[in-house]
């Protein structure tokens, strides 16, 4: 059974569904996500949430290579990461949702 939780990024309000037993990682992903939304947005060379959170994707993504690459991932970081990038495209998904409805 999922609880929905209430997320803020970037001053915006998204709804997620998740289990009780993630919620605690969600939250911090949605706390670390947010974070670098805002050092984005707050150097002021990207426009508009969705190429914000793009970018964001795109570091994450980055430096997820750049650990597989250099051999020092360990199978827990890159799980955590993986899972961390999913949340992320859910997000975003979500997003698009509530502002297309």
């Amino acid at each position: 059974m999922s609880n929905v939780l209430n997320l803020r990024l970037l001053d915006r309000e998204l709804k997620v569904a998740c289990p009780p037993e993630q919620q605690q990682e969600l939250l911090e992903a949605a706390r670390q996500l947010d974070g670098r939304m805002r050092e984005i947005r707050d150097v002021g060379k990207v426009a508009g949430v969705e190429k914000i959170a793009l970018m964001v994707a795109l570091n994450l993504a980055h430096e997820l290579l750049q650990l597989q690459q250099a051999g020092n991932a360990g199978a827990e970081l890159t799980d955590r990461l993986r899972r961390m990038q999913e949340k992320i495209d859910d997000s975003l998904k979500a997003t698009r949702q509530l502002e297309l409805g």
